[in-house]
């Protein structure tokens, strides 16, 4: 059942439904989305390996991003569910089909387009201004960021490395960055928490994949509140 914007906002609704979980299952989902934030989000470019992509969902998930965004231009799949352990409930994936509207979108949405590499003359991770909302984009094993993205950048960023090696794993690389800006956005002034409003639907989304037969208890609601109107 597809429900409308108007029900992912409505209260009566996430109460009605918060009735049929756990008095703690509640509680935890509250205290996690305190710590949610879509401040900043990450892009994978074209991922060839799948288990890579699951892997910076997953650290998304931990790190509390609430928003991956998946390029799928080249190489369309599906995510590892077992890599991912479960994080697909928990975060939120926006699919794109190619790289510019991956960026365009993103921009209409108020962030700054953050080029990972370690090549360009790239902030170094530490140094990063992280005071913009901003979108990471992360590029594919084998050659890094497609030009269209390293071109339309407003910035860049990269991992200091002192040994011989110039790169690491996408996934290994995604950890690390997103951790890091995350710590240091919890300790800083900007406003990065999520809104009411996006705790509410939150929240609610949450409670509906947690309950089995969804789409009933959902019709039960609506029929309720139907003939309470009336």
């Amino acid at each position: 059942m597809n429900i409308s914007k108007k029900l992912l906002q409505d209260v009566e609704y996430l109460a009605y439904l918060e009735t049929f979980l756990t008095e703690s299952r509640v509680q935890r989902f509250e205290e996690t989305l305190l710590n949610r934030t879509k401040h900043f989000t990450v892009v994978t470019e074209d991922v060839y390996q799948l288990h890579n992509t699951s892997a910076v969902m997953r650290s998304c998930e931990v790190f509390g991003v609430q928003d991956l965004c998946v390029i799928e231009q080249k190489f369309g799949k599906k995510i590892d569910k077992e890599i991912a352990l479960g994080a697909e409930k928990w975060v939120d994936i926006h699919r794109y089909n190619n790289v510019q509207g991956s960026i365009d979108d993103l921009r209409a949405k108020g962030y700054q387009i953050v080029a990972t590499t370690p090549h360009a003359e790239a902030y170094h991770l530490e140094e990063f201004d992280i005071s913009k909302p901003s979108a990471i984009f992360f590029g594919t094993e084998k050659s890094g960021l497609s030009p269209e993205v390293i071109e339309q950048a407003d910035t860049y960023i990269k991992i200091p490395m002192y040994g011989f090696t110039e790169s690491l794993n996408i996934s290994v690389s995604a950890a690390i960055i997103i951790q890091n800006l995350t710590t240091r956005l919890r300790y800083s002034d900007i406003a990065w928490k999520l809104t009411e409003e996006q705790l509410i639907e939150k929240r609610i989304d949450w409670a509906r994949k947690s309950i089995k037969d969804i789409d009933f208890v959902t019709s039960r609601y609506l029929e309720q509140k139907e003939s309470i109107e009336e």
